[in-house]
């Protein structure tokens, strides 16, 4: 059996707006869409191209986080970018509505966009009947690809961000060949997409209740768990203040931290099948 890292509640950061987002600074907020989350950054009332989404949820949510744009930066408010962690359906199940409906360029790792181009599958779900119910379903989820045509972009080389001066992307594939995590320095923030989650995403109780606890990214469809662990020690590394992740609530404090380099260091025992 696997290990759990708990976390006590009072290490949940932000503050849950009307909209329903949970705001976590001037510049930064994360909305949960059923079983995910996606991120929005960018200042209230910025207006036409002055914001940018990170991921785009599942299917059917586009209504939603285009309404909620308009609360937050103002009616009718397009980003300038979509910036995407990794290409699974639970991540991209709104990106083509979204997409035309803004004319956004969307950025992905280059290693990502054969999922996003309309080329490549991903691999088969490995479901596992000790992990829990969301597992069980796995081989019932779209494995795509997806194709979001002339809009897609890789992202830049220079490890920079379009649109989010001040972050930069970092390549921690395992989860996907080019999934990636996105770092903000003077904050430490860290937005880690499925390479670190903080619920127990294989369990339908969990993810429903959203108990905070520190995982490794979802069993089911994580294919590398070599590369994996080399990415949760990157990201255990930079000791963030702040961490928001795909699934789950936002987390900051000591306790995060040390349960993050925990899951780093034990990532074998706690993490892996």
């Amino acid at each position: 059996m696997t290990q759990q890292i708990p976390m006590t509640a009072h290490v949940e950061v932000g503050d849950r707006i009307d909209d329903g987002t949970v705001e976590l600074d001037p510049t930064l907020a994360y909305l949960r869409l059923a079983i995910v989350n996606v991120v929005l950054h960018g200042r209230y009332g910025a207006g036409d191209r002055g914001w940018v989404l990170v991921d785009a949820g599942v299917a059917g949510s586009a209504e939603t986080i285009e309404r909620t744009a308009a609360t937050r930066f103002g009616p009718g408010a397009r980003p300038s970018a979509i910036v995407l962690t990794h290409g699974h359906f639970d991540h991209v199940g709104a990106l083509q509505a979204l997409a035309d409906r803004w004319d956004a360029p969307v950025y992905a790792h280059p290693l990502e966009q054969p999922h996003l181009d309309g080329t490549r599958a991903y691999p088969p779900a490995h479901p596992s009947i000790r992990d829990g119910l969301m597992s069980l379903l796995s081989p019932l989820y779209p494995r795509g690809p997806i194709d979001v045509g002339s809009r897609l972009r890789p992202l830049p080389a220079d490890g920079s961000l379009p649109g989010m001066g001040g972050w930069r992307w970092i390549h921690t594939p395992g989860h996907t060949p080019g999934h990636v995590s996105l770092w903000q320095e003077e904050s430490r923030t860290l937005i880690a997409g499925d390479a670190v989650i903080t619920t127990a995403q294989e369990s339908v109780y969990e993810v429903a209740l959203q108990v905070p606890e520190i995982h490794g990214p979802p069993r089911y469809f994580t294919p590398d768990w070599v590369e994996a662990e080399r990415s949760v020690r990157a990201l255990a590394d930079l000791r963030p203040k702040t961490l928001v992740t795909g699934h789950g609530p936002a987390l900051a404090g000591p306790a995060m931290r040390d349960g993050l380099e925990r899951l780093a260091r034990d990532f074998r025992a706690i993490a892996v099948p």
